[in-house]
């Protein structure tokens, strides 16, 4: 794979620019968005090292289950723009050329009776080892408010902005002490944040994803000389304002962790050169593969829970030029994920998901300005999970001839995040705290515009 082409991919910023897609397609309100992204260890330090500070750095702990829990630790692989389902985990090859578009071919896998795309042939060698969720839906074709859905498990139009699954699963670890003496947040971005909404919700600022930024590029002499001391640290934190600034100098021991976290010990959690050539091999080498082999060692390492966020999938032309370079990379990374997690013994308690905000409209457009593309499409699409005490080699969910409508086994995203919550040991009915009182982990959704009854939430049953 080129690699200069994927990086374009992989660093694809959140509003794709694409004249193609729709203005309504992009949400306004600015709650859903905060463009977070960190390029340099400096920029760690005056914006990443807040983001720990913020943490109040004390309490992050060693991470572990709760007693009840299958799984400790969450690798979620994101798809930021939102993949075919038809192209990816639930392809159509029954149907016409209007809906295939040029992948008429599906292949099987290592599971009787699972077919993915032909462009997925090393995932397909690892189907015992995940599921599909063909039955995924939540109608909404607006990729802010649909990455909102996903990433927290809420609905949109509540009156409160809730927080994604990780910031949930470090607030959780954090009040029952699952999280004593470490040096590590449990919640992590690689390599940088989606940037479509403000993950930390209502909890605030101390529970966003951490991104690690180049902390695994060696620092150099000067740069190492520059930060051995704690006036250096402040130094580099001028920009911050008096008010941070203060709260920085009150705390030894968050300048000790925030100065370790460049130099000392627990940067080798982020250093992927210190894998041996095969298993950098395994993954691959492109911005995704690198980053599933960062999350594997971060969790190795006791965070709970790292997202990898990889760009490139809003594809509403040339959709066929885009895939033959994104698809090969998630397939190895993908692959390779599995395969390592395996070999480790780890996959038995970190889940791994793969998925992005929606999918996309089954009929392939061909004609211009679109030659050969897929719109935005929340009413029926696919996410792969694997690991964490869910089973692989099955299929959940269907959906009709032509992937635009699930007829079998609706699965909502308060659905998938219940899931997981209870995979972890997280009561899904449990509150979360909020000012004006406690407030639900999911909220319960608006009723049936029908029947006017609330729909409840429907636990992934059958994977456990």
């Amino acid at each position: 794979m080129n690699n200069t082409a994927d990086s374009d991919f992989f660093s694809q910023r959140p509003s794709c620019g694409d004249p193609l897609c729709n203005a309504g397609d992009h949400a306004s309100d600015a709650v859903f968005r905060r463009a977070f992204a960190l390029r340099s260890r400096r920029d760690f330090l005056r914006a990443g090292a807040l983001t720990v500070g913020a943490f109040a750095f004390a309490p992050w702990l060693r991470a572990r289950p709760a007693g009840n829990a299958a799984a400790k630790a969450v690798i979620q692989i994101f798809l930021d723009g939102g993949p075919s389902h038809l192209d990816t985990f639930d392809p159509k090859p029954g149907a016409s050329a209007d809906f295939t578009g040029p992948w008429r071919k599906a292949i099987g896998t290592n599971v009787t009776g699972i077919q993915i795309n032909e462009l997925l042939p090393l995932s397909a060698q690892q189907a015992d080892k995940f599921s599909i969720l063909r039955g995924m839906s939540h109608g909404n074709n607006n990729h802010e408010t649909a990455a909102y859905m996903m990433q927290t498990g809420s609905h949109t139009g509540s009156d409160l902005v809730y927080p994604a699954a990780g910031a949930v699963v470090a607030r959780k670890l954090e009040e029952s002490g699952a999280l004593k003496g470490r040096s590590l947040p449990p919640y992590m971005a690689v390599p940088r944040t989606l940037g479509r909404f403000s993950e930390a919700g209502f909890l605030g600022a101390k529970y966003r994803a951490f991104v690690p930024g180049s902390l695994a590029d060696p620092p150099a002499d000067a740069e190492r000389k520059r930060l051995e001391t704690r006036s250096a640290l402040l130094a580099e934190l001028d920009t911050l304002g008096i008010a941070e600034k203060e709260l920085f100098e009150e705390d030894d021991f968050f300048r000790d962790q925030a100065r370790e976290m460049v130099l000392g010990k627990s940067r080798v959690a982020f250093d992927i050169s210190r894998e041996p050539a095969s298993i950098r091999e395994l993954y691959g080498d492109s911005g995704v593969g690198r980053a599933c082999l960062q999350a594997r060692r971060l969790v190795e390492n006791g965070v709970a829970y790292v997202t990898v966020n990889m760009g490139g999938w809003d594809t509403h032309r040339d959709q066929a030029a885009q895939y033959r370079r994104t698809m090969p990379a998630l397939d190895r990374a993908f692959s390779g994920l599995l395969a390592d997690l395996a070999q480790r013994g780890m996959l038995a308690t970190t889940i791994v998901t793969c998925g992005g905000e929606f999918g996309r409209t089954p009929r392939f457009q061909t004609a211009p300005p679109w030659n050969g593309g897929r719109n935005h499409f929340g009413a029926a699409f696919s996410w792969a999970l694997a690991g964490g005490g869910f089973s692989g080699g099955k299929l959940v969910g269907e959906t009709d001839l032509t992937g635009a409508k699930v007829i079998s086994r609706v699965i909502t995203p308060g659905d998938l995040s219940a899931s997981i919550y209870r995979q972890l040991g997280i009561d899904p009915k449990d509150t979360l705290p909020h000012p004006s009182g406690p407030v639900p982990i999911i909220p319960a959704s608006p009723p049936d515009k029908l029947t006017g009854i609330p729909p409840r939430l429907n636990l992934l049953r059958e994977l456990v």
